[in-house]
């Protein structure tokens, strides 16, 4: 028997508010943002105040929220990219809970130095791969799958060979000239 909240799940699907609504909110919200954060549009001054201009920061992340839900494929991608970020989410989340378990109580449970770069590092990745796998190519496959059996079917070959001596050099490089690390030490002199 279906409960009834997932009957009005199952209502709120057939009314298009997981592929159309929430997804233009989202791409509003979010472009709305950054429009007001960046001020594109420019600021007014009202009574030696400056504000930005919120009418056409709303009208262009309006139109651009219904370009983008226009197109079924970028919803889809949108909505596949979004769920497993979650995902992405509340493993970090649950990863810090574990380490947090070998803590004691009112230490604070934060990566610092390498290990918050590495972590950095992984949800970059996680993120990449999770992009790679929502975007698709004609015959169905996703990229992510495409480029694996790329280079599987190409492991002897020239190119997945110039694409790993490519990503080893540029990683020599960065370590190579990467300077220093300093903390800057507060002046406790009051000056």
């Amino acid at each position: 028997m279906v409960s009834t909240f997932r009957g009005v799940l199952e209502f709120f699907q057939d009314l298009g508010v997981y592929d159309v609504i929430l997804p233009f909110l989202l791409i509003f919200t979010i472009v709305f943002a950054i429009l007001e954060k960046a001020k594109v549009f420019g600021t007014e001054e009202i009574d030696g105040t400056k504000y930005t201009k919120k009418n056409l920061n709303a009208m262009a992340s309006f139109v651009i929220s219904f370009l983008v839900i226009a197109s079924s494929q970028l919803v889809e991608i949108i909505t596949t990219v979004s769920s497993q970020m979650v995902i992405l989410l509340l493993l970090s989340i649950f990863f810090l809970i574990l380490i947090g378990s070998f803590y004691k109580e009112g230490e604070g449970v934060f990566l610092e130095g390498g290990w918050k770069i590495l972590f950095m590092v992984l949800m970059f990745i996680g993120i990449v791969l999770i992009f790679l796998n929502a975007i698709h190519v004609e015959d169905g496959r996703s990229w992510w799958e495409y480029s694996w059996n790329f280079m599987v079917e190409n492991w002897q070959g020239d190119a997945v060979a110039s694409i790993i001596l490519l990503i080893v050099v540029v990683g020599l490089m960065y370590f190579i000239t990467k300077g220093p690390t300093t903390k800057k030490t507060k002046d406790k002199s009051g000056g």
